[in-house]
């Protein structure tokens, strides 16, 4: 068992029930990859996005590892104009996280977040627990319970 994490701390604090997995890895594997090293649908392997809008404000997107988010779709969502994946180098200081580690959960700020609509197709889904090399695995009522989420076809 790897260490305790502060999405996991997150989680135990608001009494959801989660799961966590730990794997090898540095950071260079794709979501696919991970999905497999877990024995997992890469549609039910979420990854996390930040973006930022035409009015500057962030905001985080869940989809599933084996899709691409459309910016147009993204941006609706939100009510923005448009939006743009947030620099690689922006994201720690922006969110604690470190890109392959990002989860949704526990950022330095909260920020607005939309999870894909094929959330609702699996009971649980696996995203990153804060850390490269752990996931956690929740439902979205969990998800809910310690964030505000809409649910919205984002890809």
């Amino acid at each position: 068992m790897g260490e305790k994490t502060n999405v996991m701390r997150v989680l135990e604090q608001k009494k959801v029930n989660y799961k966590s997995y730990y794997y090898t890895g540095d950071g260079t594997l794709s979501g696919v990859e991970v999905a497999a090293l877990l024995g997992q649908n890469p549609k039910r392997v979420f990854k996390t996005l930040v973006t930022v809008g035409k009015s500057k404000k962030n905001y985080v997107f869940v989809i599933p590892v084996d899709q691409e988010l459309n910016l147009k779709k993204a941006a609706a969502a939100v009510g923005e104009k448009s939006v743009e994946m947030v620099k690689a180098k922006e994201l720690l200081p922006l969110t604690g996280y470190v890109h392959g580690g990002c989860s949704p959960i526990g950022m330095k700020k909260v920020f607005p977040t939309v999870v894909h609509c094929t959330v609702r197709e699996f009971e649980t889904i696996f995203f990153s627990a804060g850390k490269i090399g752990c996931q956690v695995e929740v439902g979205l009522e969990g998800l809910r319970r310690v964030m505000d989420c809409l649910v919205e076809d984002i890809v």
